[in-house]
C-alpha cells in the first residue's frame, strides 16, 4: 500500500401606516385641529381600488402603445413551453395550467361589464389560455415520444431494423439508428450505434453501398450506454435531447456487422441526399468539397473539426446550418426564374397573374430543398416563413413582417415544442426577428428609401446596411451563444459582410448551375469556380478566428440573466414607439449580471473522474489544473469552456503546489480569505480505511469516482460516487461557499435519472 499523501493544514408591523382613531387630529400652523388624512383602506377602496387603478394605467398604456398583439401570443406560447422545463414536478405543471385557466375565467367574469378595459381583459384571457396550451403541448409531447433509457451500460447481441443512416467520414464512422427488441421486456426500443467505416466496409463486402441503409436488417454485438446527462452544470444535456428523439441508448459496435437482409432498392429522400452529397464531394476536393456538400444536401458529416471550429469562432457557423439564408436564396432564385421565363410568353402573361405562378414555383423549390437537406428545425422554420412571404407576394401584401415570424414560430413549436430550449431554434428566430425589426424601423426605412443618387452611393448605402444588419444580428445572438456554448466570436459582423454575399450570390448559385450543367457533362468549369469561392470562405473563417481576441469565453450565466436578455430583446423587437426603449433596461441589467457572474473555482464531472481547478499563474493569467490528462476532447473542452479558459489544462501532478501519490493528490487553494484543502482520488485502488479517514478529516473537499466509507468525513464536501449519482456534476464557488449541481432544475422530467439537487 502506498503512503497516503501528507495533507497541508490550512488556516411585523414595520412599514404599515399607523391607524388614526375617530376624533383624533394634528395641530395645524394656526393651532387648530386638522382633519386626519384618510388612508386608502379607510376610504373603503382597499385592494380592489388599487387593482382598478393599476388596471386603468395598464389599459391606457396598451391603448396608446400601437403595437402588434399577435407576435406576443407566440412569445406567450413559447413561455408556456419554457415553464414546463423550468418547473420540477407534475403537480407544479398541473397547478400552472390550472392557474392559467382560473386567470382567464376571472378576467372573463370580473370585467364582463367593463368595456373600457376590453384590451386588458382580452389580453389576460388570450395570454392565459395560450400559456396553458404551450405547457399542455410540451407535456403531451414528452409523454408520447419520450423513451426510458437503459438503467446501466450493457453489452449485448442485437438484431435491428435500420431507421436511419448518417455518414460521418470526418469522424471515420457511420452512425446507424436501429429499432431493436429489448431482451428482457420484448418491447421495441430505439438505439444509436457508431460503426467504424472499416467495419461498415467489411459488412458491405458483396453488397451495394445502399444495402446498409434505411430498411436493412442487421445483427451486431454492441456496447450501449444510457444517454449521458450533462457532465457539468451548464453543459450540453444529451439525455434530454435523446428523450425527445426516442433513444433508449447509444454506443458502438464490438466486432463486425452482419447484414441479415439488405435494404430495399435505394429510394427516398435520405438516399437522394447521400447520393447528392457524394456527387458534390467527388466534383470538389478537400475542405471546399465538404462545405459544398453541406450547402447542396445539408450533409455536414464530412467537415473536419478544424474547419468547424474556425467557422464557429468567426461567427459563420450559421452558413453551415441550412436555414433562412439558404432557403431564401433558393426560393428567391426559383421565384425570379419562373417569373422571368413566363413573362416571355405574352399570351400567358396577359391572362394569368405571374406572381402567383412564380410563388408556386418558389414554394415547390423551397419545400424540395427543405426535404432534401434533412428538414431540420431551422430549415423547416425558414421554409414555413418563406411560404408566408410567397403568399403575401401573391396577394400583394407586405412580405416581411413580425406576424410572419410569429406564425412560423408557432408552426414549428406545434410540431417540435422541445426545440424552444435548443440553440438552433433560439438563434434562428433571434436572427430573423432582429432582421425584421431592424428593417421595419423608421430610421432604416428612411436610410434605404429610394432617391436620386449615383450607383456608387447606392451601393455604399447597401454595404453599410449589410454591416449594420450583421452587427445587430451578432448582438442579438451573443447572449444565446454564450448561454449554450460559453464562447462567442467578436468579429463575426465583419466576416459576415463578405461571407454572406459570397455564399448567397456566388457559391450557392454556382453550385446550382454546376449541378444543372452536370446533366450534360459540362459542369467542371462551374465546380472549379465553386471550389475557389468556398476556399475564400474558409480563408475568411480561419483568418478571422486567428485574430487576437476573436473568441470570448464566459462562465455559465444564470437562468435569470438569460431571461432578462430575452425579455429585453423581445421588447425592443416587438414593441413600437418610444416605449420600445424600455427594452434596454433588462438588457443592461442582464449585462451587468453577466459581467459579475463568478467563475467556478472547482469543476467536478458527473462521475468524479474529471476535476478542474482554476488557479492564477505567475503572469496573472488564469489556468486550469486537471486531475487527469484526459484524451477525451469532450471532457477537456467542457472543463475549459465552463472555466472560461482558452489555454490547455495543466495536469495536477505537474503543478508545483500539488502533492500527489499513486492514489491521491492534495492541493491547497486560497479562496474567500481562507485556505481550502482538496483531496482528489486518482484511481480506484483500495487503501486502508483508517488512513483514508485521517486524510479526509484534514481535508475540506474530497472527490472520488468510487464510493467512500462513512468514516471519510471532510469538513465541507464529500463528492464521491454515491453523491454524484444523485446530483450529477458540480460547480463549486468557494468564495461564496456555493454548490451548483446538474440535478438542480432537472426535477421529475423523464430523462433525469438522479435526484433533485438542493
Amino acid at each position: 500500500m502506498a503512503d497516503t499523501p501528507i495533507i497541508p493544514m490550512g488556516d411585523d408591523t414595520a412599514g404599515k401606516p399607523a391607524a388614526l382613531g375617530a376624533g383624533t387630529g394634528t395641530a395645524n400652523a394656526a393651532g387648530g385641529l386638522r382633519e386626519p388624512r384618510a388612508s386608502l383602506w379607510q376610504r373603503g377602496e382597499g385592494l380592489s381600488s388599487l387593482a382598478l387603478a393599476v388596471g386603468d394605467h395598464v389599459e391606457s398604456f396598451l391603448g396608446e402603445a400601437g403595437f402588434d398583439r399577435a407576435p406576443w401570443l407566440a412569445v406567450v406560447f413559447a413561455s408556456g413551453i419554457f415553464a414546463w422545463f423550468a418547473l420540477d414536478t407534475p403537480w407544479q405543471w398541473t397547478a400552472a395550467i390550472g392557474l392559467s385557466f382560473i386567470a382567464s375565467i376571472f378576467a372573463l367574469a370580473a370585467w364582463r361589464d367593463r368595456h373600457e378595459r376590453d384590451q386588458l381583459r382580452r389580453a389576460v384571457i388570450a395570454c392565459s389560455l395560450v400559456f396553458a396550451l404551450g405547457m399542455s403541448i410540451i407535456w403531451a409531447r414528452s409523454e408520447i415520444v419520450g423513451a426510458e433509457a437503459f438503467e446501466r451500460p450493457v453489452i449485448q447481441q442485437v438484431q435491428g431494423y435500420v431507421l436511419s443512416r448518417e455518414d460521418q467520414p470526418a469522424q471515420d464512422r457511420t452512425r446507424l439508428t436501429l429499432a431493436v427488441r429489448d431482451a428482457g421486456t420484448a418491447e421495441s426500443r430505439k438505439i444509436r450505434v457508431n460503426v467504424p467505416l472499416e467495419v461498415a466496409a467489411e459488412a458491405l463486402d458483396g453488397f451495394e453501398d445502399e444495402a446498409l441503409a434505411e430498411g436493412a436488417i442487421v445483427r451486431m454485438r454492441v456496447r450501449l450506454m444510457p444517454p449521458a446527462s450533462p457532465m457539468l452544470p451548464g453543459a450540453y444535456d444529451f439525455a434530454r435531447a435523446a428523450w425527445f428523439m426516442g433513444l433508449s441508448g447509444t454506443g458502438s459496435v464490438l466486432g463486425g456487422v452482419t447484414i441479415v437482409e439488405p435494404a430495399p432498392e435505394a429510394s427516398g429522400i435520405a438516399a437522394i441526399q447521400r447520393a447528392l452529397s457524394g456527387h458534390v464531394r467527388g466534383q470538389v476536393e478537400g475542405s471546399a468539397g465538404t462545405i459544398a456538400a453541406a450547402f447542396a444536401s445539408g450533409d455536414r458529416g464530412s467537415i473536419v473539426e478544424a474547419d468547424e471550429d474556425a467557422m464557429r469562432d468567426a461567427g459563420l457557423t450559421h452558413l453551415l446550418s441550412i436555414s433562412g439564408l439558404h432557403v431564401s436564396a433558393v426560393i428567391a432564385a426559383a421565384y425570379l426564374v419562373v417569373l422571368k421565363v413566363l413573362a416571355l410568353f405574352p399570351a400567358l402573361a396577359l391572362r394569368v397573374r405571374l406572381p402567383v405562378l412564380a410563388a408556386a414555383g418558389g414554394a415547390l423549390a423551397g419545400i424540395g430543398y427543405t426535404l432534401l437537406t434533412g428538414a431540420e428545425v431551422p430549415t423547416v422554420r425558414s421554409c414555413a416563413a418563406a411560404m408566408l412571404v410567397l403568399i403575401a407576394l401573391a396577394l400583394g401584401r407586405e412580405a416581411l413582417s413580425l406576424r410572419m415570424v410569429a406564425a412560423a414560430a408557432v408552426f414549428v413549436l406545434l410540431l417540435w415544442p422541445e426545440s424552444v430550449i435548443g440553440p438552433s431554434f433560439q438563434m434562428s428566430f433571434a436572427a430573423v426577428l432582429a432582421i425584421v425589426a431592424l428593417s421595419s424601423s423608421g430610421p432604416v426605412r428612411a436610410f434605404l428609401a429610394a432617391r436620386e443618387e449615383s450607383w456608387l452611393k447606392r451601393t455604399g448605402r447597401g454595404v453599410v446596411m449589410l454591416f449594420v444588419t450583421g452587427l445587430v444580428i451578432e448582438i442579438a445572438l451573443m447572449p444565446i451563444v454564450l448561454f449554450h456554448f460559453h464562447r462567442a466570436g467578436f468579429y463575426g459582423a465583419f466576416a459576415n459582410v463578405i461571407a454572406i454575399p459570397l455564399v448567397t450570390f456566388v457559391s450557392m448559385p454556382l453550385i446550382a448551375v454546376a449541378m444543372l450543367f452536370d446533366l450534360v457533362g459540362l459542369g467542371a468549369p462551374f465546380w472549379w469556380l465553386v471550389e475557389r469561392s468556398l476556399e475564400l470562405l474558409l480563408a475568411i473563417a480561419h483568418f478571422t478566428a486567428a485574430q487576437p481576441g476573436a473568441v470570448k469565453l464566459m462562465p455559465q450565466m444564470s437562468s435569470l440573466t438569460i431571461a432578462l436578455f430575452v425579455l429585453g430583446g423581445l421588447w425592443l423587437a416587438l414593441w413600437s414607439g418610444r416605449a420600445r426603449l424600455l427594452g434596454f433596461v433588462p438588457a443592461v441589467i442582464a449585462s451587468i449580471m453577466l459581467l459579475a457572474t463568478p467563475i467556478s473555482d472547482v469543476l467536478i464531472g458527473r462521475e468524479g473522474r474529471h476535476v478542474g481547478i482554476t488557479i492564477e499563474g505567475e503572469d496573472g493569467s488564469r489556468r486550469l489544473l486537471s486531475l487527469r490528462d484526459s484524451r477525451s476532447s469532450y471532457s477537456r473542452d467542457n472543463l475549459l469552456e465552463l472555466a472560461s479558459i482558452t489555454s490547455d489544462p495543466i495536469p495536477l501532478a505537474e503543478w508545483d503546489g500539488a502533492r500527489c501519490s499513486t492514489e491521491f493528490c492534495t492541493i491547497v487553494i486560497d479562496r474567500g480569505g481562507r485556505n481550502w484543502v482538496l483531496l482528489l482520488a486518482r484511481n480506484r485502488d483500495m487503501i486502508e480505511e483508517r488512513a483514508l479517514a485521517a486524510a479526509c478529516e484534514r481535508a475540506d473537499i474530497v472527490v472520488a469516482d468510487r464510493f467512500l466509507p462513512r468514516s471519510c468525513a471532510p469538513r465541507w464536501l464529500k463528492a464521491d460516487r454515491g453523491m454524484l449519482m444523485r446530483t450529477g456534476g458540480l460547480a463549486l464557488d468557494l468564495t461564496n461557499e456555493r454548490i451548483i449541481t446538474v440535478a438542480t432544475g432537472q426535477g421529475e422530467h423523464g430523462w433525469w435519472r438522479g435526484e433533485r439537487g438542493d
